[in-house]
């Protein structure tokens, strides 16, 4: 498929319809490869069975319009919070309560254990609170001073 034959739409309930070359309608959910590594790359639109009907390699290789419809799709499905500093922890022992500044606001969340943070490729790091929101920390050697520490004493 060429990236011009991509036809997407809104239906009535607002859900996210593909249209194939054969003219049928599929409806689907936009999903990323790599959503932290390459988060516009290598995108696959998944029907309701679950099936992969069509995929994006690149969304810059869309109109504006397609584009559009496929960020603010994903963007209503996944949040994922970027940490910006760590402002306090209430203990060094798990569980432990953190409130940090975040890309969407200020926030506290409560780390059930030192399992929760997962090492992505270097230097990024997911932590997972104990409602299962995954914060992402892109750099952990960018962070203030006063993060950094509180954060090597959990790793």
């Amino acid at each position: 498929m060429t990236r011009n034959a991509l036809t997407l739409a809104r239906n009535p309930f607002g859900q996210l319809v593909f249209t194939d070359d054969d003219g049928k309608t599929h409806q689907i959910t936009p999903v990323r490869a790599f959503p932290i590594a390459a988060p516009t790359e290598n995108i696959g639109l998944i029907n309701a069975d679950g099936e992969e009907i069509a995929w994006i390699g690149r969304l810059d290789e869309l109109d504006p319009t397609t584009r559009t419809l496929l960020e603010e799709e994903m963007a209503s499905r996944e949040f994922m919070p970027v940490i910006q500093r760590i402002l306090r922890v209430s203990s060094f022992a798990c569980p432990s309560t953190w409130d940090i500044e975040t890309d969407r606001g200020p926030t506290s969340m409560v780390l059930k254990g030192e399992e929760d943070i997962r090492r992505l490729a270097s230097p990024a790091l997911l932590i997972t609170d104990s409602r299962g929101i995954h914060f992402l920390v892109r750099d952990r050697y960018a962070l203030d001073g006063h993060s950094r520490r509180q954060l090597d004493r959990f790793l």
